[in-house]
């Protein structure tokens, strides 16, 4: 009998995304189909999300879901079982999932993502007749207090799991939503919600669930650490043994450089010439000139955590030592605006779009040369992934998923044949300017570069290994005797 996993997620990839989460919710349930494990994911009813998927069979009515009435549709949509929470006065609104139209925070997102937890653990306990999940899993803090409802319920019919995707995102609240909650008093302890005189979702669920993941080895060691652990790290090293790393991996037939219809010209490491095309491309595109030196690019959220206040610093300097810049990404109006003054400084050697685009990604994945990734830190990442995926060598600094993903090009890992990328320390100006000295020189050298290349290429991003070991934690929990 195939282990049965109930995931809680506030965003799934292809319906709705903001970042790395939808990714990851929306790719590990495909992949752990091989190992016999049955997923379906909790999400929201949020209007873009039906009208990609349709409105689904009612499977299951809530009267009173903090203080909202719901239903629950299951409808089958892109290799994925949905289980659509659709509660209109907490999800039918405009904006994204978290935000106004405007760009502030929902007032009632406590509320909106409490109850996605309830309704997770409410069906964790058997609310969808004829289904009951061996494993709840949870993700980050927006389903943070699924596992501590299904605590709080008493008898536990799912084991649970809570992988945090990015620490820095805890879901704190003033006590006053405490009573709304539906908790009994004795859950406003520090055993239960109480965070420093707050109710803290995310510290709730890593209390409360069986077991923790992080999206990376090294980012679940970091985390342990008062520098790393953002007022939690006495909790999770309290955990022991119950708090793990898993690295993420990326859907290989989304991005695959072979069969990607969004980029100018499909290529692999057969006809890696093929890539020129794209090259040419992107830089129509981005109205660069034709120069001898490697185009670098930045795809990001242009924010403090990612290092890119310190890139705009050095940024007139990487272009005087010849490479070129495509920028895409939005952010810190700051950070927007320092690199908007950078391409009127240097037309033809610096373009940017402050936008999310999907398709822009590819394309610009298929046709940079490189692309920079200086996080302050970094639970996992999955742009270095894609950049490994389509020949785009990614330049990063060593925290979190980046140090686990990419093999720098030191003296050695060349002769062998194994570097993926350069990786240099800290995000600071003259590391990140060191690197790019490296980069432009290991791109005047075309057999080196192509090493480079064909060894970023040939790494595993899949989802392969990182299935095996959820399905290995999924059932250790369960001690399933299935091999």
């Amino acid at each position: 009998m195939s282990l049965r996993v109930l995931s809680v997620a506030s965003e799934v990839f292809p319906f709705i995304k903001t970042g790395g989460l939808a990714d990851v919710a929306g790719a590990l349930p495909i992949a752990l189909k091989s190992a016999g494990i049955e997923t379906r994911t909790l999400l929201p009813a949020y209007p873009s999300v039906k009208a990609k998927v349709g409105e689904g069979e009612v499977v299951c009515r809530f009267s009173d879901l903090l203080s909202a009435e719901a239903v629950i549709r299951a409808v089958s949509a892109e290799g994925l079982d949905l289980l659509l929470l659709d509660a209109p006065t907490l999800f039918d609104r405009e904006g994204g999932p978290y935000i106004t139209p405007g760009g502030y925070d929902h007032p009632d997102n406590w509320k909106r993502f409490a109850a996605l937890s309830l309704a997770g653990a409410r069906i964790a306990q058997g609310a969808i007749e004829g289904y009951e999940p061996d494993i709840l899993h949870a993700h980050d803090w927006q389903g943070a207090l699924a596992p501590a409802y299904l605590a709080m319920a008493g008898e536990r019919r799912a084991k649970t799991v809570l992988t945090i995707h990015n620490l820095a995102f805890q879901g704190n609240y003033p006590k006053a939503i405490f009573p709304e909650l539906g908790f009994p008093k004795e859950a406003w302890s520090i055993e239960g919600l109480e965070y420093y005189g707050n109710v803290g979702f995310l510290k709730a669920g890593i209390h409360a669930a069986d077991r923790v993941t992080t999206v990376s080895p090294t980012y679940a060691r970091e985390i342990l650490t008062p520098s790393g652990g953002m007022g939690l790290d006495g909790l999770l090293r309290g955990r022991g043994d119950a708090v793990k790393g898993i690295v993420n991996g990326i859907d290989i037939e989304a991005w695959n450089p072979a069969r990607d219809a969004l980029i100018e010209a499909p290529f692999s490491l057969d006809d890696l010439d093929e890539r020129q095309k794209n090259r040419a491309a992107l830089a129509a595109e981005f109205e660069l000139e034709a120069e001898a030196g490697p185009i670098l690019a930045i795809v990001s959220r242009l924010t403090w955590q990612k290092g890119l206040d310190v890139v705009a610093e050095v940024a007139d300097a990487i272009v005087e030592r010849g490479a070129r810049l495509v920028i895409v990404g939005t952010g810190e109006p700051m950070i927007e605006g320092a690199f908007e003054a950078l391409r009127v400084r240097h037309p033809g050697k610096v373009g940017v779009r402050v936008t999310y685009d999907e398709a822009l990604s590819h394309r610009v994945q298929a046709g940079a040369d490189a692309i920079l990734i200086p996080s302050r830190f970094e639970p996992c990442g999955l742009t270095q992934l894609y950049g490994l995926r389509y020949g785009c060598i990614p330049v990063v600094s060593r925290v979190g998923g980046l140090a686990d993903t990419v093999i720098d090009a030191n003296h050695a890992a060349l002769q062998k044949g194994a570097a993926t990328g350069l990786v240099f320390d800290r995000p600071e100006p003259d590391a990140i300017l060191a690197s790019i000295d490296r980069l432009i020189e290991l791109f005047a050298k075309p057999a080196e570069w192509a090493s480079l290349q064909k060894a970023a290429m040939t790494s595993d991003v899949s989802w392969t290994t990182s299935a095996a070991l959820y399905a290995n934690l999924y059932k250790d929990l369960t001690k399933d005797p299935t091999p």
